[in-house]
């Protein structure tokens, strides 16, 4: 008996499954539109963190910098939810998720240690790096959906991305990684 009951569901679901209208590019827009909106806005509350956690000045305020940036990312995906009718809402995102996990415990491990200010640095470029994919391809489905003014604003949102993973480049290259390798020569 419960092994037919079993079948009715299955029937069931399958029959309600077959009547729900297919899954269309805007429904994946509107998915990963609310994966970055959920990205940023835990991005802000990592941000100040990982500035206070900083050694450098210059990279405490390269933190600071793109928290103001990523509060404006915010409301331009305000804007891109209303044009769209429907509510900013974020989604868990557990690609963001993990890749703030794994640079609390770069905090963590590394307190203190000359290579924080080097692992704090990589962890917020793999943030950028997420960001300006996502961004990227929302951008591309956007003009893809003739949606132009959309568009440009996660256009606007991916050209501070790509600026600021070229500042974090530099400061990788120009200072952070050599003073990380010098007070590691200077303990040794």
């Amino acid at each position: 008996m419960a092994k037919r009951a079993k079948k009715r569901t299955t029937k069931k679901s399958s029959a309600r499954r077959a009547r729900q209208a297919p899954k269309m590019l805007s429904d994946l827009f509107l998915a990963t539109l609310k994966d970055i909106y959920f990205a940023e806005n835990k991005i802000i509350r990592i941000l100040p963190k990982m500035a206070k956690a900083a050694h450098s000045k210059d990279l405490a305020a390269a933190f600071n910098k793109h928290l103001r940036e990523t509060q404006g990312h915010v409301k331009r995906l305000d804007q891109v939810f209303k044009m769209l009718g429907k509510p900013a809402r974020g989604k868990p995102c557990e690609a963001i998720n993990g890749i703030t996990d794994e640079g609390a415990e770069i905090m963590k491990e590394f307190k203190n240690a000359p290579a924080l200010d080097a692992g704090l640095l990589a962890a917020a470029q793999a943030v950028e790096h997420y960001e300006i994919s996502r961004y990227g391809t929302l951008r591309t489905w956007a003009e893809e959906l003739g949606m132009q003014d959309a568009a440009r604003l996660l256009q606007a949102t991916l050209d501070e991305e790509e600026a600021t993973d070229h500042t974090l480049t530099e400061l990788a290259t120009s200072v952070i990684n050599l003073e990380a390798e010098e007070e590691y020569r200077a303990a040794a």
